[in-house]
């Protein structure tokens, strides 16, 4: 028996495939050991949770793990890779930098949520349950961009040409992994290619905006655009109060009037809180979101209006 300085083995002879994670066969990247005694890199560990609450390892229960979120850090381990393999590490957060920025671009490949229309400056209260959108919405966090694209489904692209970005506000996640996020519209595009990432629906997109009009049809825009406003107030004010206030606890109350329509590139904030509230089928609100003329939007609107109010007074 020697003393316990003549144990230790040098360096050079553990091979550093030994530090790899069982999960992605790369060097542990953020280290994290589960309270079964197993180390993964934390990404590793969250995307095989997103499917199943237990240790991919051992097959303990981990449920506890999801629902505080709160993961061990391997401190020891991280030290170790940093003074021993510091060029490995290097490349490793290379990598890893690499991917963060990919999918920080909110150009290309920017993931895609497959659901219901969405509209700027509409609040999108969302369930998030499957594993794929669960990893999604965490990328969204992690990335900082907190940014996804929401489109409605499409039975031969899978999703539509047309589509609004979504800011998160907050997650609030559940024990099972499951989380509801709050979210709102912000701007509009269109998809110029549909593509996939880990299971998800993603897109290259270009944004659209309003084209404004010029000084000596301002009059008129201004003419239609509160005559619009004030149909839509009193159509809102004539429903019944049960409906009222769901749409309020939902939609929140209709945006004030806009002094300048031509002010956001997206025009007026109630028209879009109106097209939300209608009952029109989806593939009826997705041409509005295309339209890049607020006087287009705003006689589609009347007319929907006036068609609501004809068969209310029948």
């Amino acid at each position: 028996k020697g003393s316990s300085a003549g144990c230790r083995v040098p360096f050079e002879f553990v091979d550093p495939s030994d530090l790899d994670c069982s999960l992605c066969m790369r060097l542990f990247y953020e280290p994290v050991t589960t309270p079964c005694g197993h180390t993964f890199c934390l990404k590793c560990l969250e995307r095989c949770l997103d499917h199943n609450a237990k240790c991919p390892l051992c097959k303990e229960g981990l449920s506890e793990c999801l629902a505080l979120r709160k993961y061990c850090k391997t401190v020891m381990m991280e030290e170790l890779i940093a003074k021993y393999l510091p060029e490995e590490l290097t490349e490793r957060r290379k990598i890893y930098e690499e991917e963060i920025a990919e999918l920080s671009n909110l150009n290309k490949n920017v993931p895609i949520f497959v659901c219901t229309m969405a509209y700027p400056t509409v609040p999108c209260p969302l369930h998030i349950f499957e594993p794929c959108y669960r990893l999604m919405i965490r990328r969204c966090m992690e990335t900082g961009t907190k940014q996804f694209g929401m489109c409605i489904g499409d039975p031969v692209k899978g999703f539509a040409d047309y589509g609004c970005i979504l800011e998160i506000r907050n997650v609030e996640f559940f024990a099972d992994g499951r989380s509801v996020v709050d979210s709102v519209g912000k701007r509009r595009f269109k998809v110029t290619e549909h593509s996939q990432r880990d299971g998800y629906n993603t897109a290259d997109i270009e944004y659209i905006e309003d084209q404004k009009v010029i000084l000596k049809r301002i009059k008129n825009l201004l003419v239609l655009h509160d005559s619009v406003y004030d149909q839509a107030y009193m159509w809102f004010n004539s429903l019944k109060q049960p409906l009222k206030s769901r749409i309020l606890s939902h939609f929140g109350p209709m945006p004030a009037k806009d002094p300048d329509p031509q002010a956001s590139p997206n025009g007026p904030a109630w028209c879009w809180w109106v097209l939300a509230v209608l009952p029109l089928e989806s593939r009826a609100q997705l041409p509005f979101l295309a339209m890049k003329s607020l006087k287009d939007r705003l006689n589609g609107i009347r007319r929907v209006l006036t068609f609501m109010s004809r068969t209310r007074s029948r």
